[in-house]
């Protein structure tokens, strides 16, 4: 054998045993993936507001002992707000990265693109901030469905927004607004279909395109149907077009709206004293606990300008969630994992202390029971709103 050959077995078997260490230290770690637009999208301050909060559960877990006592390893990726880049990292996180569970993503449409993927290769997924219905139930009738979430979904806030309104409007006269998106146009149509379980039919319904600046024709009818609240069915900057709307025609009704409002892009375009007219639906927010202060508080270190905690608070919740399963599971096995996620219980979370939150047939972590209202103050944070009409609701107006 040549001198030049020894040296390439030499380096041959160097190669060899790095990988085969990469490979065992790669075997010791347990990996989660997280996978959300953090810089592209109008949901990229929420999925930003969720990576900071899913690297803080990644550090508490690992000053714990980690998981079966092995270190906890977060992989994130920016979907950059598009189906075809969240598929490609979805992929990649399962594949190449060898994750064990995945959290993510932001949108509903990047989710529904990639579904197939984690149900497929048997690896937990728990949405933490995407709220569109079909997440969690394109696969409930499989022998195991491996999608699980911990966000409001849609219909359950607009269960408590109608809630309030029918407790709140003095002359039952309700108004429904809502933006010609898929997103407003099913809001609009929950919306009604749950007023009618209260035994009210809007007084109108309203719509506006998502880029509309002067919605004031639509709200001039709301105004002279006499209705004194309405409800509004937009994310971020159409919600702000309508309160924006509203002080032109010197109109001020109970309005009411979903969390998309929680974005910081709606009190900078309404400016600090319109943003408090909007009162929202929200999971938790930041002065809701004192465990709630100080994710808040880690969070804003790398997030100075975090508006929208909720995602935050769900994210870290949603890790908690994972670990647990894999500590009753005694294992990270995929299918072994998911079905341990549907029997958890005591588990404490930055929203609440999560006593079998799922079940084999409901694959929802939070629901209309556990959400409240929030208002904005003084254009920089989102608290808890109460007053005697919310303090009034009873579990029964919350499902009908």
């Amino acid at each position: 054998m040549t001198n030049a050959s020894k040296a390439l077995r030499k380096a041959a078997v160097a190669l060899s045993l790095l990988a085969l260490g990469a490979t065992g230290v790669l075997a010791q770690e347990i990996r989660i993936g997280y996978n959300a637009d953090q810089s592209a999208s109008g949901v990229a301050e929420l999925g930003a507001s969720g990576r900071w909060a899913f690297e803080a559960a990644i550090e508490d877990l690992n000053k714990n002992g980690g998981i079966l006592g092995r270190k906890v390893v977060g992989v994130i990726r920016d979907d950059l707000g598009a189906p075809p880049k969240s598929i490609q990292n979805m992929t990649e996180l399962i594949d190449n990265e060898k994750v064990q569970a995945v959290v993510g993503p932001a949108n509903s449409g990047n989710a529904l693109a990639w579904l197939h993927i984690p149900q497929q290769r048997k690896i937990p997924v728990i949405v933490p901030i995407a709220t569109g219905s079909e997440i969690t139930t394109r696969y409930a009738k499989e022998a195991q469905n491996y999608l699980f979430r911990v966000s409001m979904v849609d219909r359950e806030q607009v269960s408590l927004l109608v809630a309030y309104a029918a407790k709140a409007s003095k002359n039952k006269k309700i108004a429904i607004l809502g933006d010609t998106t898929g997103y407003g146009q099913g809001g609009i149509k929950d919306t009604t279909e749950v007023l009618g379980l209260h035994g009210i039919k809007p007084v109108t319904i309203e719509k506006f395109g998502p880029k509309d600046t002067d919605i004031t024709s639509q709200l001039n009818k709301i105004k002279d149907t006499g209705a004194d609240t309405v409800i509004v069915y937009a994310i971020a900057d159409g919600s702000a077009q309508v309160v924006r709307s509203m002080e032109k025609i010197n109109y001020a009704p109970i309005t009411l709206g979903t969390w998309g409002s929680l974005s910081s892009l709606f009190p900078r375009m309404t400016g600090t004293k319109l943003s408090e007219q909007m009162i929202l639906a929200a999971s938790t927010t930041e002065d809701s606990s004192p465990r709630a202060k100080a994710l808040a508080d880690r969070v804003r270190k790398n997030f100075p300008t975090l508006t929208t905690f909720p995602c935050a608070a769900q994210t870290y919740d949603s890790v908690m969630l994972i670990a647990a399963a894999m500590k009753a599971a005694g294992s990270t096995d995929g299918q072994k994992v998911a079905a341990a996620l549907e029997q958890v219980s005591g588990v404490q979370g930055i929203i609440k202390t999560y006593d079998k939150p799922f079940s084999k047939t409901n694959h929802e972590g939070l629901s209309v029971a556990d959400f409240y209202l929030a208002r904005w103050k003084d254009g920089k944070t989102v608290v808890r709103y109460e007053d005697t009409v919310s303090k009034s609701i009873t579990t029964a107006d919350l499902k009908r």
